[in-house]
């Protein structure tokens, strides 16, 4: 089976809001059609305003059309060698068209990686285009220029830019290369420089991917103790139902994210109720365990998992 090596490019998008009030005000209320629509006229009468095609590319990006996009910021960077921001977002732009057809991936490679190395050239503290090379040296295959050492030369790049992304970015080369003991070394870094939701989530993942649970759990209850984020408090019983472990923390901690949930949380309240039925069923307490995912199949009735769950509970 081919190894899938381009990395997802989707969070690293940063399309650049220029100095038209008109269309900065469409982008904050996600009209991009009608943004779109703006900027074509306007250029029908400036054709030679960079700023306003470059902000076409960004409309055509918000709206997945990656084909209009890459002409677009095509153009812009072939009139303008010198903006960092124009040749990242025209390399983010050809790696979100190579995800959309993987069987082509290959060919956007070369063009990916000489807009990215361009932008980092230009701007040497570019933190995401940084990143963006990090990313794409790990995934690539070595015969086509992917290296390990070209990622740690741009961690490092980072690392003097802002420690925090640094120590994220090596924690990343080295989760991605097995080498657990680093990648806990880096990560444990990142928490105690950073604090941050981001860098407590990355060290639990990589906890959780190594089947630790116990040390994803410590994780996650040491971020909410720091940061009182109640999404947290969903991972932490999601863990808990999922490897059968601490259970009554997991219980204590399901019910707390209910009571004060939020529309600001991530995570509907009907996956809670169905991982509260996962631990009620371990500990053959059927009638809550049917209580909760009848409360998660209320909300969610066409959830597979719930159904299977419901099934598993009622052949206790």
């Amino acid at each position: 089976m081919i190894r899938i090596w381009l990395f997802i490019l989707l969070p690293l998008l940063g399309f650049s809001q220029g100095n038209f009030a008109e269309v900065d005000t469409l982008f904050e209320k996600k009209q991009y059609q009608k943004a779109e629509v703006f900027l074509t006229n306007y250029l029908q009468k400036h054709p030679n305003n960079l700023e306003a095609r470059a902000l076409l590319g960004d409309t055509y990006g918000y709206q997945k059309e990656w084909d209009k996009a890459i002409s677009t910021y095509k153009m812009v960077v072939e009139k303008d060698k010198t903006n960092a921001s124009y040749f990242y977002n025209y390399g983010t732009v050809l790696g979100m068209k190579a995800l959309e057809n993987r069987l082509k991936a290959m060919a956007f490679v070369g063009d990916i990686r000489e807009a990215f190395l361009k932008a980092a050239e230009l701007d040497k503290n570019h933190i995401d285009t940084r990143w963006a090379l990090v990313h794409l040296y790990m995934n690539m295959p070595g015969i086509i220029g992917g290296s390990k050492k070209e990622a740690l030369r741009y961690a490092q790049e980072l690392e003097a830019l802002s420690k925090v992304d640094g120590y994220l970015a090596k924690g990343f080369i080295y989760e991605y290369d097995d080498d657990f003991e680093e990648a806990e070394t880096y990560y444990k870094k990142a928490v105690k420089v950073g604090g941050s939701l981001t860098c407590y989530m990355k060290l639990m993942t990589l906890y959780e991917h190594e089947d630790l649970p116990q040390k994803a759990i410590e994780t996650l209850e040491t971020a909410q103790q720091n940061l009182q984020d109640n999404t947290l408090r969903y991972q932490i019983g999601r863990l808990s139902a999922m490897n059968q472990v601490q259970l009554e923390k997991g219980l204590t901690n399901l019910n707390q994210y209910l009571k004060y949930f939020t529309q600001k949380d991530q995570v509907p309240k009907a996956w809670a109720h169905y991982r509260l039925s996962q631990i009620y069923r371990y500990q053959s307490d059927k009638n809550q365990a049917l209580k909760h995912i009848n409360l998660a199949l209320k909300e969610l009735p066409k959830e597979e998992k719930f159904q299977d769950e419901k099934a598993e509970i009622l052949d206790l």
